[in-house]
């Protein structure tokens, strides 16, 4: 009897390895974005026939041998079968290394982009709520500190939004000071946006066939439908194996008609992404609609892998699309195959921005309450320049923003994309930096004298603003120094000491390089004590996640 088990188990083996040898030579995909039978992840589970007591296990992988579903093997009863799980995930980060810390007389300047994307937030609860820790690419710190609503000055002088200046002792080194640097655009109440044409791109894929997916984007568009006007339009654009326009560019008054199309979406077959991406661009041009709103919504999860599946092509064409008038924002769902480095990248070609929607709730906050931000750009290509004075100023560090850095060139060439923000959008950036005479992160050299600095003692750095406003490729430009006063932590806002504690929350998730002494006990304390306003319970539950990461990461430590 083990003798026919053994010629069994040997006979699928030698043909499943045949099988799959042949797809692979026949069906090439991109090295960075297999298919779902390459990489045996998202069609048919892993199956382990167990023998009624027979030593031998034989193994296959159903779709390597294009079954429609997991067959039993012969004599064996399905209620034998055991499903093994898929492997727990392939999800796509860009790396993400620590900002360096600069020697102000070397290195005085740092430019970077804006960015108001707050999808890692949602992400990193998604993780910590099924009891695991994000990986450290998954943390962009500056979408954690910008996730949250702050009561920061409303513009006053003409431009489309604020800007305004704090500094303060850090909580993270001795001696060294917080420069927070926040944005307020101006306020727009959603009945007062122009007239919106929107085109909902949503992947029908079989990779989005979960609760966490299609279901949770028909709640997002349901969310969305209910507040347009009669003065929008929506158009559906679906993708799976082939594009499909589902429906045509409808006025607003017509949910029912809306809805049902939302309804009635169905996942299966592969993600031929590029195609879909054509036609929502064709679609969205038709209905064009001058000093209006025009944009595409992305629903996704990121994993196209038919047609063009390279980042760089796919933002390339998205970049050169937007050339149009027509912005492009991505909404991220699900887990496991979920590809946050492709959609964060063609939300910024697009000058729109990304989401990562893990529940109802994070649906209403980001199409719902702050409809206005996610729809309506009121200035784009925005980039801030820091110079620092180096008569007062040993080193700075930015914190977050890794991927948002720009050259020093890069400033004023109008040519050069950067972020945008939307009506009624807050921005903040922090700068750790260190007091010339004070102990800093670096050594002073042994050998090179310390070049000669000349600077107003009176000033601890100069903040230029670069923006255009919409439809214009001539940037503005807004300057004003940064006096070289300073408060003690305790005395900071309460947004002040809320932020540093989230960007410390960030930072710990990371590894905790830069926090000094913080412990997430620390954390936890500086986030109490700057709870409130909290209308919608973010910062409540922002606090529960300190307490969850802890947790977490005590556990990891004792493993």
């Amino acid at each position: 009897m083990h003798y026919i088990y053994s010629v069994v188990f040997i006979v699928l083996l030698c043909f499943a390895l045949i099988t799959g040898c042949t797809e692979k030579q026949s069906t090439p995909s991109h090295p960075l974005t297999r298919s779902a039978d390459e990489a045996g992840e998202r069609a048919m589970p892993m199956v382990t026939p167990a023998l009624s007591g027979a030593s031998n296990m034989a193994t296959f992988h159903a779709s390597s041998m294009k079954l429609g579903a997991a067959m039993p093997m012969a004599g064996v009863p399905e209620s034998d079968i055991v499903v093994r799980p898929l492997r727990p995930d392939r999800e796509q980060y860009a790396e993400l290394p620590a900002s360096p810390v600069h020697l102000t007389a070397q290195d005085p300047v740092s430019t970077f982009s804006i960015d108001v994307d707050t999808g890692a937030y949602s992400n990193i609860r998604r993780f910590l709520n099924a009891n695991r820790l994000p990986p450290r690419d998954a943390v962009r710190i500056e979408e954690l500190i910008n996730y949250f609503d702050y009561d920061y000055p409303r513009a006053s002088n003409g431009t489309p939004f604020s800007i305004s200046t704090e500094v303060f002792d850090s909580p993270f080194k001795a001696e060294a000071k917080i420069l927070k640097i926040t944005l307020r655009a101006d306020d727009r109440q959603a009945s007062a946006l122009p007239p919106a044409n929107l085109v909902f791109l949503v992947d029908v894929s079989g990779s989005m066939n979960s609760d966490n997916k299609l279901p949770l984007v028909k709640q997002t568009l349901h969310i969305l439908t209910e507040q347009l006007r009669p003065q929008d339009k929506v158009a559906i654009v679906t993708y799976a194996s082939g594009e499909k326009l589902a429906l045509p560019s409808t006025p607003g008054n017509k949910k029912t008609e809306i809805l049902r199309v939302i309804d009635s979406l169905q996942a299966g077959g592969a993600t031929a992404g590029e195609q879909a991406i054509q036609m929502a661009y064709r679609e969205a041009e038709k209905s064009y609609i001058k000093n209006g709103i025009n944009r595409i919504i992305l629903a996704t999860d990121g994993d196209f892998n038919v047609g063009i599946s390279d980042r760089n092509a796919l933002t390339t064409m998205v970049a050169e699309k937007r050339k149009s008038g027509i912005s492009l924002s991505a909404l991220g769902y699900g887990t496991g195959n979920y590809n946050e480095a492709m959609m964060e990248k063609i939300a910024d070609a697009g000058n729109g921005n990304f989401f990562y929607i893990d529940s109802r709730r994070e649906a209403k906050k980001v199409v719902g309450r702050e409809l206005s931000a996610t729809l309506m750009t009121v200035a784009q290509d925005v980039k801030i320049q820091v110079e620092f004075n180096p008569a007062t100023v040993r080193e700075y560090r930015l914190i977050g923003y890794e991927n948002r850095q720009l050259k020093r060139e890069d400033f004023n060439n109008d040519k050069v994309d950067a972020g945008e923000i939307g009506a009624g959008a807050k921005v903040t950036a922090f700068y750790e930096f260190v007091p010339t005479g004070r102990k800093g992160w670096i050594d002073d050299s042994r050998y090179a004298a310390a070049p000669a600095v000349n600077g107003k003692s009176n000033e601890y750095a100069y903040l230029k603003l670069r923006y255009k406003l919409p439809d214009q490729s001539q940037s503005k430009l807004l300057e004003q120094a940064v006096p070289a006063k300073s408060k003690a932590f305790s005395a900071a806002s309460g947004d002040s000491r809320f932020a540093v504690a989230v960007a410390a929350y960030g930072e710990a998730l990371r590894g905790g390089e830069y926090n000094g002494p913080l412990s997430w006990d620390d954390i936890h304390k500086l986030a109490s004590g700057a709870k409130t306003p909290d209308p919608y319970g973010d910062r409540a539950e922002f606090i529960d996640l300190v307490e969850l990461a802890k947790s977490l990461s005590t556990r990891k430590q004792e493993n």
